[in-house]
């Protein structure tokens, strides 16, 4: 628990597919996925659902926020059906964004942006956050507030997180990385130190 690992491979190496596996919208052809007691190969759809729901945050490469809507009600649309809500308030102070709560998408930058979607994300407070290249959209300056806000969260609430990437660089900030390559893992390191996503840069 707690650990930050970077799934780190070039496109189309597999790693969104192991991505979507991992967080129960994909099931696999062979092997199995587990999750504490519960073996996902064998869950319902209904059952992948409720996982998702109750266990898994995820942010993508597009931000997917409704333009009609506040940054704070973006992410209250995910408090009202969670169990263990943070407060959407609560969510976006993590992530920087405590003076743009009542800002609209439009309002806000790609990165400000991108950060309401990890708010929205770890609001239900999940155990596992997946991020599929959550930089991919955005320049240098801005992803690394990106990633810096994904390194505060896991680290303040303890979720384990998983960053997809094809840039080598953010590695630095794992604690493990697992290597990808033409659908297998290929190797998995282990860093010694955490490098501060402020540190990196591309």
């Amino acid at each position: 628990p707690g650990e930050l690992v970077v799934l780190l491979g070039p496109s189309g190496s597999g790693k969104s597919t192991l991505l979507n596996i991992l967080g129960g919208l994909d099931t696999p052809t062979a092997g199995s996925v587990r999750f504490d007691d519960h073996d996902l190969t064998e869950a319902t759809q209904r059952e992948l659902t409720q996982f998702r729901r109750e266990h898994v945050g995820f942010v993508f490469q597009f931000y997917n926020l409704i333009p009609s809507l506040t940054a704070r009600e973006n992410v209250a649309l995910v408090t009202e059906i969670a169990t263990k809500p943070l407060r959407p308030e609560d969510a976006l102070e993590l992530v920087g964004l405590g003076e743009r709560m009542d800002h609209f998408p439009a309002q806000l930058s790609g990165g400000e942006q991108q950060r309401v979607a990890i708010a929205r994300a770890i609001a239900k407070q999940p155990e596992i956050l997946l991020c599929d290249e959550p930089t991919g959209a955005l320049d240098s300056k801005t992803g690394i507030l990106v990633l810096e806000a994904i390194e505060h969260v896991n680290r303040e609430l303890g979720t384990s997180t998983a960053v997809i990437t094809h840039n080598t660089i953010v590695a630095g900030m794992a604690d493990r990385v697992v290597h990808i390559a033409d659908g297998r893992i290929a190797s998995i390191d282990h860093n010694p130190v955490r490098r501060p996503a402020s540190e990196l840069a591309w």
